[in-house]
């Protein structure tokens, strides 16, 4: 009995004549794969926190309270994900939200003293992250890469 081809196999259709795409040369794959692998090693330094979580963590560190909308941008997170991401925080006693006294709509977010040591602790595994991720890369190319990104932001 013959084995019935796989729906996606068609080997009777040349391929594509003419079309100049491989996708594996596409910046939007390519940035995908560098980010699972850069995921990937986060996830081996910061079992317990997801990128999101230290994103927060580290903004807030670096500039001292600020609204939610602000880190949210400041982040590059939508209101829906940093909503949620605030609400894990605040279980974990990491962060506190607050209502801004002059405008209530607002909503203040500021590390715990939990918060701070969080990120004092975590603060060269982070950084461990970032070199594993660019280990392939020469001193010179990693400065490139990353200045290269940035314009693309």
């Amino acid at each position: 009995m013959n084995k019935p081809e796989a729906p996606d196999s068609q080997p009777d259709e040349p391929a594509a004549e003419g079309l100049d795409y491989a996708l594996d040369g596409q910046i939007g794959f390519v940035i995908r794969r560098a980010h699972q692998r850069t995921t990937a090693i986060f996830q081996e330094h910061f079992p317990d926190l997801t990128p999101t979580q230290w994103a927060v963590l580290a903004k807030l560190h670096e500039t001292g309270p600020l609204s939610q909308n602000l880190v949210g941008r400041m982040t590059a997170m939508d209101a829906a994900t940093m909503q949620g991401v605030v609400r894990r925080l605040m279980e974990r006693d990491l962060v506190t939200r607050t209502s801004d006294p002059n405008d209530r709509r607002r909503l203040t977010l500021c590390l715990t003293q939990l918060g701070r040591e969080t990120v004092a602790g975590h603060a060269e595994k982070a950084l461990a992250v970032s070199r594993e991720t660019l280990s392939p890369l020469s001193p010179r190319e990693r400065e490139t890469l990353l200045k290269l990104l940035l314009r693309l932001t």
